[in-house]
């Protein structure tokens, strides 16, 4: 049978002493945590052992020996070795030396329980502990072509994995303590940690509590009745920029909560809305500053007016057009006249509006622009909300030419069930035509506003965390492992450099993505076009009753 020891590359300089980790029957492999350097007192290392099973949960003892014969001297080390194995009795008992300079070591088992002791094969499998224990090991995601063999090796993989990241108090000792026992692991000169890093951590404790409680202060006014009544509530639940803001208020109160995380995911999901909602509000003070610099509000306000009037005499010369004979066909006149007067009037009562609002649409846009230190999704979803606004005589112009649209086709199905084998009928489908151009006019808003959306989505629900670290520091983010064989030789163990493999990008965006909340309908290209054909509104945000793709 084959017997596999995992030992730390940061220990095969160490001096000589006993190996502690943890055995697994069920694999007949050994994970080697740290070597215990002499002098020590058994019972010492026996009480500091189990006290480390108590916290960590993870049975550790002390598995065998370790020899650096460029650190000895004494011919008798070895001996002395072999009996610490009736002291702690582990079977089976392993003894591992190096040979001064030499690539190649020796490895041996005793197994003095066993009645026929058998030689078996070993092979010593070299790992970095540090990147062992910073990463987190992700199961094999559900494919096709995922198997059964996949998830028993990802199995056996996670059992090393938590052996050394359980095992972290371990590791908090170095050299420089005065405790009576000494170890060499990949913190052994010196544990790793950043003054910053604890200076945050004690600010952040204060600020968290401050930030609970004003965010339970807006949730209790979010949720008071006021906000339950017909006006305020309708708003609220169409406007994207309402939505947005409450999506950012439930981000806040889940970084700010006091709970710790209770596994690698929440953990995660945690560091993806932080820096997600960290560049969100940098972007929004980059856009805010460009805004106030050089007076660009008061020029995109005086700009706004002439194009709304272009827009305008667009849409009167198109209805002019309609109203005429378009392309030389023959309309009905009558009812041209009044469908083109009544949009006419529409355009003139929307650039009536805007023209009243012309003194006031600089100070808007100067305190929207303020709403931009809330993070650049929240300006993005008011520009979004004022194409709407803006665009609302054009969502009319849909409604009414859809409106009479849907009908010509419910006349035209009854004529084809009433006429069938007859010819087509010429004049309905010159009539039914004319709702074209309005259905364009829609679905550019309807355009422009996803892709507005399609852009707070991505910065919402984009693990920026996840996606830095995997590019920074990818062996934090494993999904699993590959071995490299070194140097062999005849009579030695088989030497494996165990390295991490890093999760590809695609599998990191889908196992830590972000949900997202959107009042607008979630409609496919072919849901569109159908409810374009058949003259069904297209609604600007959620309806009741309509079934999302």
């Amino acid at each position: 049978m084959v017997l596999k020891v995992f030992f730390p590359s940061c220990c095969s300089s160490a001096e000589s002493g006993i190996l502690i980790g943890r055995w697994i029957s069920e694999q007949n492999s050994a994970v080697i945590l740290a070597v215990v350097h002499f002098p020590f007192i058994p019972v010492q290392v026996k009480q500091y052992l189990s006290e480390v099973q108590r916290v960590t949960k993870v049975s550790v003892s002390v598995l065998g020996s370790w020899s650096n014969s460029k650190q000895e001297k004494e011919e008798s080390l070895s001996e002395f070795l072999e009996d610490l194995g009736t002291i702690f009795s582990h079977e089976p008992w392993i003894q591992i030396s190096k040979e001064g300079d030499s690539k190649f070591w020796s490895c041996s088992t005793l197994q003095k329980q066993s009645n026929n002791p058998k030689e078996e094969e070993i092979i010593l499998v070299y790992y970095d502990q540090r990147k062992v224990m910073l990463s987190h090991l992700h199961p094999p995601l559900a494919t096709a072509t995922s198997t059964d063999h996949k998830a028993d090796d990802a199995s056996k993989l996670s059992a090393v994995f938590d052996t050394v990241a359980k095992s972290k108090i371990l590791f908090m000792t170095d050299r420089y303590d005065d405790g009576p026992i000494k170890l060499t692991h990949w913190q052994s000169d010196g544990v790793e940690a950043s003054i910053i890093v604890e200076l945050m951590k004690q600010a952040s404790v204060p600020a968290c509590m401050l930030l609970t409680f004003l965010l339970s202060l807006i949730s209790g006014i979010c949720r008071s009745r006021v906000l339950k009544f017909w006006p305020l509530s309708f708003l609220w639940s169409k406007l994207s920029t309402c939505e947005q803001l409450g999506h950012r208020l439930q981000h806040l109160q889940v970084i700010s909560s006091n709970k710790k995380a209770q596994n690698q995911t929440q953990l995660m999901r945690k560091a993806n809305i932080f820096v997600s909602l960290l560049i969100d509000v940098a972007l929004g003070i980059l856009l805010m500053s460009w805004l106030y610099r050089k007076n660009r509000i008061g020029h995109l306000a005086d700009t706004l007016i002439p194009v709304a009037d272009h827009v305008a005499e667009e849409l009167q010369d198109l209805l002019q057009w309609l109203m005429g004979a378009p392309a030389g066909l023959k309309m009905n006149r009558a009812l041209d006249q009044v469908l083109g007067r009544f949009f006419l009037y529409h355009i003139h009562l929307w650039i009536s509006y805007i023209h009243l609002m012309s003194p006031f649409i600089e100070m808007i846009l100067w305190y929207v622009g303020l709403s931009a230190c809330l993070g650049l999704t929240v300006a993005l979803c008011i520009l979004s909300d004022i194409i709407a606004l803006l665009t609302f005589h054009i969502y009319c112009f849909y409604v009414y030419g859809a409106r009479l649209y849907c009908l010509k086709i419910y006349g035209l199905s009854s004529l084809w069930r009433l006429f069938r084998g007859k010819k087509w009928n010429v004049l309905r489908q010159r009539v039914d035509s004319c709702s074209y151009d309005l259905d364009q006019l829609r679905l550019l808003v309807v355009i422009v506003q996803g892709l507005i959306h399609l852009l707070v989505d991505l910065i919402d629900s984009l693990p920026l965390y996840s996606i830095i670290l995997r590019l920074c520091r990818s062996y934090r983010l494993a999904a699993g492992v590959k071995f490299r064989v070194l140097e062999q030789q005849d009579g030695k163990p088989l030497r494996l450099l165990m390295q991490v493999n890093p999760l590809s990008y695609g599998s990191v965006i889908q196992t830590y993505r972000l949900p997202t909340y959107s009042c607008y309908p979630k409609d496919s290209w072919t849901s569109l076009c159908k409810k374009l054909f058949l003259g069904e509104l297209i609604y600007p945000w959620k309806h009741k009753g309509e079934k999302q793709d």
